[in-house]
């Protein structure tokens, strides 16, 4: 079986795990949606979160902690064509203006987050959403087996 990547990526800023927790906690509460966070995608990126809703729409986000965060990324348009809906998500203290308005906008924090901007809606091709819910259910049973019984390497 191959690695499974981490659930929390440690090379992330404090800010943006607080974003995150933030985004997963209101994903799940508000629109019912099951989150995955760090994604590996197939052409090698990997969604900070991804949710899948309880019609099997997937939406991707795209943390930025900080303006220097957002300036040296330049790889977010290749999670578009991994997810229905595409949004970014800040902490409070960034400027919502540094974002394009062509994409979905979320405010988050620790405790909670919030839509600021919708996605436009970008439907997923069937068999890439096949595969990618297929990879979903496959990484979060095993993490959870991971979890449960962490065993021998």
């Amino acid at each position: 079986m191959a690695e499974l990547p981490p659930i929390v990526d440690l090379r992330q800023s404090a800010t943006a795990l607080r974003v995150q927790r933030g985004v997963m906690r209101m994903l799940r509460e508000v629109y019912d949606m099951a989150c995955y966070a760090e994604v590996p995608l197939r052409n090698g990126r990997r969604a900070d979160v991804l949710g899948v809703g309880p019609k099997g729409e997937i939406w991707i986000v795209e943390i930025k902690s900080s303006l220097i965060d957002f300036q040296v990324d330049r790889k977010w348009p290749e999670y578009r064509e991994f997810s229905d809906k595409f949004y970014f998500a800040k902490p409070p203290e960034l400027d919502a203006a540094i974002f394009p308005e062509s994409e979905g906008l979320i405010v988050a924090d620790g405790h909670d987050g919030a839509i600021l901007r919708d996605s436009p809606d970008t439907p997923l091709n069937p068999a890439r959403r096949k595969a990618l819910m297929l990879k979903l259910a496959r990484m979060g049973a095993d993490r959870i087996h991971l979890l449960m019984d962490p065993g021998p390497k």
